[in-house]
């Protein structure tokens, strides 16, 4: 009864996953609650939206979750337990963009952390509005719909009554065990949706039956037995290269967001590491067999957590839980591995070596192992801003009111923190499709730098353009 309970928060975007989660915290629950929170995209601005945010949030990598965010959580739920007098439940609120069933694994196949947390419930918010729309076109809703335990119908202001009901129905139709509430702006009695006991590994396998299966960061696994000394790493072109990706999906098969990883935010973990090379870690095990590759799996976890470390061609790889982000190129590279001691070596690649014709030479692996690969949207991306010169109110009323009208349909979500010329408060503004809400709320802390962060989320959008919209609206 020790165990501290965790709240997985979902939903599509734009489904008030941060006005609920706003509005836990400011209720008077007698909760100490620490939130963690993964976005998708470029810049994060989440952390912003949330009341008290400066201390409360522990924010993951803005990777996207399948891949990325177990070794995060395992990071961060470490750190937590090291603060566990400040606390006594978790929130964590996932990506809109997310399959929540990798963050649930997290809290069934790590051993340490069965003991510590106990899973209480998958919460998904459903925007009543769009959600029909978001179902025809995409999975993920319908995922987030189906691992729910509760369910909020939120938004139902903003349809009919008939409408209201047929949503149900269809709700009803992919998950029919979880308790639905309809709300509207995401208002929920707490208990409704903490302490309520209902997650249920039986009924997540009969959703999903490779629930217990874990998502990994990496496509495949090797174990090499090497002598001590220096070994030569060879990737591309050769007499036996593979060409030009024939297997089915492209070298970043669909992970690539627009991550460029120049926010200011401080968490020195970047996720994939293929934005700057092929991540890949060299791990020494006890054995070269499939059992000794097997156990280094979590720790080759953890490793691709973490802060890639650029190595050019010709570069040395360390043999350890350091993620390296090598350079690779069609026409091929070498790098070398420092081997101190003779001994099983494993390791664990980003993508498949066929890929990239990656060998060691001289030698095979002696046992190995190929993961699943994760494939999204590559049409969906985010497109983040910042800049710190303020904005015209007008123009930025009028730059908003034309990209609604003109791209509301493609763009899924958008939101960001304005800092208008004249203006001491933060201007917040939040939307959906066509839908828009924006208002001045806390003023900017003293002594902070203002700044202005905006986040776009959706289909075929267009950087140049945005970032020359954003640039027509400075004072």
């Amino acid at each position: 009864m020790d165990r501290i309970p965790v709240t997985v928060l979902t939903g599509f975007l734009g489904s008030g996953k941060t006005t609920l989660l706003n509005r836990i915290l400011s209720e008077n629950h007698g909760k100490r609650i620490a939130v963690i929170e993964n976005e998708f995209g470029e810049v994060g601005v989440d952390h912003q939206l949330v009341i008290g945010a400066e201390e409360e949030i522990f924010e993951t990598n803005n990777g996207c979750i399948c891949c990325t965010v177990r070794g995060d959580l395992l990071r961060i739920l470490g750190q937590l337990l090291k603060r566990r007098d400040k606390f006594d439940y978790i929130i964590v609120e996932t990506t809109g963009m997310a399959d929540p069933g990798p963050v649930a694994q997290t809290f069934f196949l790590d051993d340490d952390f069965k003991q510590q947390f106990l899973l209480d419930a998958i919460v998904t918010l459903v925007d009543a509005r769009h959600i029909e729309k978001h179902l025809d076109e995409m999975k993920e809703p319908g995922e987030q719909v189906a691992f729910a335990d509760v369910i909020l119908l939120n938004k139902t202001d903003l349809v009919g009554a008939a409408e209201l009901e047929r949503i149900e129905r269809r709700v009803r139709a992919i998950n029919g065990t979880a308790r639905i509430f309809r709300t509207q702006n995401a208002n929920v009695p707490i208990d409704r949706v903490l302490d309520v006991g209902a997650f249920d590994l039986q009924r997540a396998l009969a959703v999903d039956g490779s629930f217990l299966e874990p998502q990994y960061p990496f496509e495949w696994a090797g174990v090499y037995q090497l002598p001590a000394g220096q070994h030569t790493l060879r990737t591309g072109a050769d007499t036996h290269a593979h060409h030009h990706h024939d297997h089915g999906h492209d070298h970043d098969h669909g992970h690539h967001h627009e991550h460029h990883h120049d926010h200011d935010h401080d968490h020195g973990h970047h996720g994939h590491a293929h934005d700057q090379g092929l991540g890949l870690v060299v791990l020494p095990v006890a054995a070269a067999t499939e059992q000794a590759l097997a156990s280094a799996i979590e720790s080759a976890v953890r490793a691709f957590a973490e802060e890639p470390v650029g190595v050019d061609c010709g570069g040395s790889l360390k043999a350890g839980p350091v993620l390296h982000a090598i350079d690779v190129n069609h026409e091929g590279g070498h790098f070398v591995i420092d081997v101190a001691a003779a001994g099983a070596h494993a390791i664990f690649c980003e993508h498949a070596p066929a890929e990239f014709n990656l060998r060691v030479e001289g030698t095979t692996p002696v046992a190995q192992r190929a993961f699943a690969s994760h494939h999204h949207d590559e049409e969906i991306s985010s497109i983040g801003i910042t800049d710190p010169r303020p904005l015209d109110p007008q123009k930025l009323n009028d730059w908003l009111s034309y990209l609604l009208k003109s791209r509301g349909a493609d763009i899924f979500r958008m939101k960001g923190v304005i800092s208008l010329k004249g203006e001491s408060r933060r201007y917040v503004f939040h939307g959906v499709h066509m839908m828009f809400d924006g208002q001045l709320e806390r003023p900017w802390a003293t002594g902070a730098t203002r700044q202005n962060t905006l986040v776009f989320i959706g289909r075929n959008l267009d950087r140049q353009e945005l970032e020359a919209g954003f640039h027509s609206c400075l004072a």
